[in-house]
């Protein structure tokens, strides 16, 4: 009897502490939440460069960033085109990435240039055949990647430097 007393009593003060414990969890939370958001607003990341390398098992793809690495999606279209206009990427190949950085930017808030690396560019490595900045408007920056076989790829962030990486296999 003493025992299932005690037991009572273990459970009701682990309850009220979770309960005391969990508003004050939630402002650092929040907190770290409008830090986020004053980043984003104060300054996207800025894309100054991007290259490529070959490896013996992969080519890669390396977009350099000044800031923190935004979120990034790459997928598979059929076709490269300039964001805005909708024309045509003049890159060789059949098969093609689309790299997608937001929020970014590649200009300054004057509107200067801060992208350093090529607008677009042919590239003869075993999967990688040409390189595209297709776009850098309304906080998205936006890459092409040509191939003339299917690309099987892996994307991730790496840091310090900032930077987000697309590794293709050969």
């Amino acid at each position: 009897m003493i025992h299932t007393h005690l037991r009572r009593i273990v459970a009701l003060a682990s309850g009220a502490l979770l309960t005391v414990g969990l508003p004050l969890a939630a402002p650092a939370a929040t907190a770290s939440t409008a830090t986020a958001i004053a980043r984003t607003q104060s300054g996207a990341p800025l894309v100054v460069d991007a290259r490529w390398g070959g490896h013996p098992t992969y080519d890669r793809i390396v977009i350099d960033i000044r800031g923190y690495v935004p979120t990034a999606t790459v997928t598979p279209v059929r076709q490269l085109v300039h964001d805005g206009s909708g024309t045509p990427v003049p890159l060789p190949g059949r098969y093609f990435l689309e790299i997608r950085l937001t929020p970014a930017a590649a200009h300054d808030d004057a509107g200067g240039n801060v992208y350093h690396g090529p607008r677009s560019q042919r590239i003869d490595l075993p999967k990688l055949k040409g390189l595209a900045l297709t776009g850098d408007f309304e906080g998205y920056v936006t890459f092409g990647a040509a191939f003339d076989t299917l690309p099987y790829y892996r994307a991730f962030p790496l840091h310090s430097p900032e930077r987000f990486v697309v590794d293709v296999a050969r």
